[in-house]
């Protein structure tokens, strides 16, 4: 099978990359200003904010698969316009798209989320990655709309790089211990959104870890799995900063589950 990751110099992108290609596919992968470290892939550069530029990858590839991983928090062209753009690279060459969307898209009102329950973003980059599912939605009805909370590994993801330069570096900041999420492990990610492409599934799909946490309760258990003091992780409420987001998002992945052979583990299991 060929497979395209859009995105795939990211944390996310490199280990799709590894799975893809050590199942025996053969895998491009994109990247914006430097190509990713994973073996195994054609590094392309690509933005996706430009369509021609979208579309002409996509066609020369020829992928069966493309699985897009792409964004920019701040940025809501490459965020949503970017993944319309995919989308209909995607559609017009008949391939079989999962984009990776976010429990951001969610306001944190209902604090547990099914998949059918309509978005409320109450951030930017919230609205960018529900304007996004719209577009993919609209585009290609066939498509698979994957949505995953924080993501984890055994080292370098952004979180955990976080908590070693709070820990062990003194910089300044906090981990909220109002801002609960699913962390899922990067691994079970990856081996799910793959599982998914393969199959003849459709539409909204959460996958995210089995256990909610505030992000520092989880900073915690990093610390204490990598040999650093917990106690030197500073704390505070993201209630009291006016930084804007959800505070409590919980997404409800028993439907997905049940359809997948990769188990999405919780965080207390796999941070060890």
């Amino acid at each position: 099978m060929r497979i395209l990751i859009v995105g795939g110099s990211g944390f996310l992108g490199g280990e799709l990359v590894r799975q893809s290609a050590a199942d025996g596919h053969a895998v491009a992968a994109t990247y914006l200003t430097r190509p990713g470290t994973a073996a195994g892939a054609d590094w392309l550069p690509l933005d996706v904010r430009d369509r021609t530029a979208v579309a002409e990858l996509v066609g020369a590839f020829g992928p069966d698969v493309v699985v897009n991983a792409a964004y920019r928090q701040p940025d809501w062209v490459t965020t949503a316009v970017g993944a319309a753009h995919v989308a209909v690279a995607t559609s017009g060459n008949g391939g079989r798209l999962v984009h990776v969307s976010s429990d951001a898209v969610f306001s944190g009102e209902a604090i547990t989320y099914a998949e059918d329950r309509v978005p409320d973003p109450v951030s930017p980059y919230g609205a960018a990655k529900a304007a996004a599912e719209t577009a993919v939605q609209a585009i290609d009805p066939a498509a698979v709309i994957a949505r995953t909370s924080l993501i984890i590994g055994d080292g370098g993801s952004p979180h955990e790089g976080l908590v070693h330069s709070l820990a062990a570096d003194g910089m300044p900041g906090v981990l909220f211990t109002d801002d609960v999420r699913c962390p899922v492990h990067v691994r079970d990610l990856a081996a799910a959104l793959l599982e998914l492409a393969d199959s003849g599934r459709a539409g909204i799909h959460h996958v995210a870890g089995a256990d909610a946490m505030s992000r520092y309760e989880l900073g915690c258990l990093i610390a204490q799995r990598d040999g650093l003091d917990p106690a030197r992780l500073p704390s505070g409420r993201r209630a009291d900063t006016g930084v804007p987001g959800p505070l409590d998002v919980r997404l409800d992945c028993g439907l997905t589950q049940r359809h997948l052979r990769t188990r999405l583990r919780g965080a207390r299991e796999f941070v060890k």
